[in-house]
């Protein structure tokens, strides 16, 4: 299946989502016409473990439970890392309360993160979908903390901040909680309209705490700012059964 999204809300992407992973872009829309399925693989890509040439048994316990190509159905999986054009940290918000809602747009979900793996994902189902996907590890009490920080900042920022990262800047407005039935031990999920050079688009994201692991899912409709993005919940569900598999 192929799908095109527009040139401005591809070069939106690294301002807004930082994280948001070149496979996630590149299996949404291709300028060729072709997706990441037309293509020889990468050797340091989808099914490629995080560090390349690493035998399975070598491979960290967030190695082994991230999503790999062949996981899930309709989707194309990226481990190749983040668009290079995308800013390095942690965007700094500024307002203070919205600084962990910065954070998890950043490299990490919080600074805390003692390890972070991640993966981009782009739907073969639905136009423009494109999902970005990783796996943290923190100090439990650290993990719990997060999640209660995340639930405070969607509480007190509803009416939006603007983040910035090496001089570049995003804003996210209509921040509002989402009902959003996953597994784990806690989570919290909300939608926000991130903008940045007069382009925008609705994302949706996900927060899950397994133990001391804590998944985040960040979904974007590259096809237009109108367009609903939801983190589909066969991704959600597919994480969070590799996390269990190999972490707890």
């Amino acid at each position: 299946m192929r799908v095109k999204s527009s040139a401005a809300s591809a070069a939106l992407l690294p301002v807004l989502l930082p994280v948001l992973m070149l496979g996630a872009v590149g299996c949404s829309g291709d300028p060729d016409g072709g997706t990441a399925a037309d293509k020889s693989p990468d050797p340091k890509g989808s099914a490629a473990p995080a560090a390349p040439g690493a035998p399975p048994a070598a491979r960290t316990p967030l190695e082994r439970a991230a999503l790999v190509q062949g996981d899930l159905a309709g989707y194309q999986i990226s481990a190749q890392g983040k668009n290079p054009n995308a800013p390095d940290g942690q965007p700094q918000a500024d307002k203070k309360a919205c600084q962990p809602l910065a954070d998890i747009m950043g490299d990490k979900p919080d600074p805390a993160a003692e390890e972070t793996v991640n993966r981009g994902i782009g739907s073969q189902k639905q136009l423009g979908l494109a999902v970005s996907a990783s796996l943290s590890e923190y100090s439990e009490s650290d993990a719990k903390r997060l999640i209660a920080r995340l639930r405070d900042a969607v509480a007190a920022c509803g009416a939006g901040f603007t983040a910035t990262v090496e001089k570049q800047s995003g804003s996210y407005s209509q921040v509002k909680p989402a009902a959003y039935k996953t597994g784990g031990d806690e989570s919290v999920s909300w939608t926000t309209v991130a903008a940045a050079e007069g382009v925008s688009a609705q994302v949706h994201l996900v927060v899950v705490r397994e133990g001391a692991t804590v998944v985040r899912l960040m979904g974007l409709n590259v096809a237009g700012a109108k367009t609903t993005a939801e983190v589909p919940h066969e991704v959600a569900d597919k994480q969070l059964e590799k996390v269990k598999q190999h972490i707890r």
